[in-house]
């Protein structure tokens, strides 16, 4: 029985899966059982951020796994300390908690909101989020999701989140009243299409959290940790949240999360409110060193905004050249979309059988998640093989 026969039979089906069975990785390239070499374009949805087997995130974990693996955070360890200190050293945030995954991260900023509107707003508990976010798939960060298809066979949900178009800020401020605890949004909407907000959109809604008491929450599980060119995508805007979360790339695969905070507002977890059994595992956490050390070397965020731009600007080229195909090209970084007028389906099979591993979301939208590691030639092949598919009506 092959690897795809075994999952199919017992393995729950809960993902549409390709055919295609990986085995092996370097840098930003992937190769099957059959030995055919693919260029990675989606970096396990923005995980693999420093690419597959990064030797410093290998070297990193293998000595940790030599030494201690597990003893919970009933205990002190050495990289759950180290990783604290390099996360507060370079962000907003004075505190931190670790769990493991983003739907955990966020569950733990919710948690914390309603803390936060119970003990300083005189209960509020509403929280906003926005129209097609994406926000994780348990009850509670569903219920945050502004995606229906998301939502969809999982009713009743968690009540008390109310959504609202991403970008319009005057809807944000009509939904705004005394029960409003926090606003909760990404930089930029990742499954809902690589969309970012007008210019000066996120500093009106740190005007609106300033004035009401509510917190600012920033989901940045995809825009975090060098993905749009900055550490932190709001670090664009000029702007620090009240609480942000992280996953992701912050172990380059292993399965971690983290909630940063000021300190005003992470003291409202006392010992037992909150906690994450596997959260900040030795292993993880020199994994995460590794991948925080490596991007914080001088040089790494410029060489990604170079590589940003050469992505955007020639997805934009496509867009003059095929515009009966072709709606639009956008991104931050090494995160970008190209919008079809139709269905994507067609031209994502045509590159996963040239060797490039794109993503389609959205159904009419191809997005580029590669590694940060990804080189200009990379760059360059992939463009030319989608102008390929293009050309052949794929």
């Amino acid at each position: 029985m092959s690897t795809q026969e075994k999952i199919d039979k017992f393995v729950i089906n809960s993902y549409s899966r390709a055919p295609i069975t990986f085995v092996r990785g370097e840098g930003a390239k992937l190769w099957d059982e059959a030995g055919k070499e693919y260029q990675d374009f989606l970096a396990g949805i923005a995980v693999c951020a420093l690419g597959h087997s990064h030797p410093m995130v290998v070297k990193a974990i293998s000595e940790q796994a030599a030494r201690l693996t597990h003893v919970s955070n009933l205990f002190y360890t050495e990289p759950q300390a180290a990783v604290a200190e390099l996360l507060v050293n370079n962000s907003f945030a004075e505190k931190v908690f670790f769990c493991n995954s983003g739907a955990e991260a966020n569950e733990g900023a919710i948690k914390l909101s309603r803390l936060w509107g119970k003990e300083k707003l005189n209960g509020a508990y509403t929280i906003i989020t926005m129209q097609r976010s994406f926000h994780g798939r348990t009850m509670a960060t569903l219920s945050a999701t502004g995606q229906e298809r998301i939502q969809k066979g999982f009713a009743p949900l968690v009540p008390n989140f109310v959504h609202v178009p991403y970008g319009d800020i005057d809807a944000l401020t009509a939904a705004m009243d005394q029960q409003v605890c926090a606003i909760m949004l990404e930089p930029v909407l990742g499954e809902g299409g690589v969309l970012l907000p007008p210019a000066g959109y996120m500093r009106k809604v740190r005007e609106l959290c300033d004035k009401s008491g509510a917190l600012m929450i920033l989901d940045e599980i995809q825009t975090g940790l060098g993905r749009t060119g900055q550490l932190f995508a709001h670090q664009h805007d000029g702007v620090e949240p009240d609480i942000m979360t992280l996953a992701k790339a912050l172990a380059n695969g292993l399965p971690a999360g983290a909630l940063c905070a000021g300190e005003r507002v992470a003291d409202l977890f006392k010992p037992g409110m909150h906690a994450s059994t596997f959260g900040a595992g030795p292993v993880v956490m020199a994994a995460a060193q590794a991948v925080l050390e490596t991007m914080l070397a001088p040089g790494f965020m410029l060489d990604v905004q170079t590589k940003g731009r050469q992505l955007l600007h020639g997805l934009q080229d496509l867009t003059i050249k095929h515009p009966d195909r072709l709606k639009q090209a956008r991104g931050l970084g090494l995160m970008a979309a190209l919008e079809f007028y139709e269905n994507a389906d067609r031209a994502q099979a045509a590159m996963w059988e040239k060797g490039f591993i794109i993503n389609r979301t959205q159904e009419t939208m191809l997005r580029f998640l590669p590694p940060l590691v990804i080189t200009a030639e990379q760059i360059d092949s992939m463009l030319k093989a989608l102008d390929q598919v293009l050309e052949m009506g794929e």
